[in-house]
């Protein structure tokens, strides 16, 4: 695990704000649910893999933003362990389950937190495209 925590930020930074900037153009939560968002920066952070990511909403588009001390703490963090970030990101578990039981830990601004509990439990999962499987022979 010590390795993780000394890789650079910025590539998993990228790759998020790339997968959200992709929900947003295929129409999985709405612009107008992300408005509080707007100039904010939200970090994730697996408290056990000992990672962090951070990315900023400019009312358009997510960006990758850099970390460390020179950038200030983020709006919002959200802290959970990779177990935790995976049960709420394949909807085993919601975020006020996770929350309530202590796995999902939000500091910094509550308002933000709130938007983003609002935006995953607003994701039209109907949006996204499914595989297509094989025709039966």
């Amino acid at each position: 695990m010590k390795l993780l925590q000394m890789l650079p930020e910025a590539p998993p930074a990228h790759m998020l704000a790339l997968a959200l900037n992709a929900g947003l153009c295929m129409g999985l939560v709405s612009r107008g649910s992300l408005e509080l968002l707007a100039g904010k920066s939200v970090a994730l952070e697996a408290s056990d893999l000992g990672t962090r990511v951070r990315v900023a909403y400019d009312g358009e588009r997510f960006r990758a933003q850099a970390g460390g001390a020179s950038a200030g703490p983020a709006d919002l963090t959200i802290r959970s362990t990779s177990a935790g970030f995976l049960s709420l990101a394949l909807r085993r578990e919601d975020p006020d389950t996770l929350f309530f039981t202590r796995r999902l830990v939000m500091t910094g601004d509550t308002e933000l937190g709130l938007v983003v509990k609002n935006a995953l439990d607003a994701i039209d999962w109907s949006r996204l495209p499914l595989p297509r499987r094989p025709a039966a022979p």
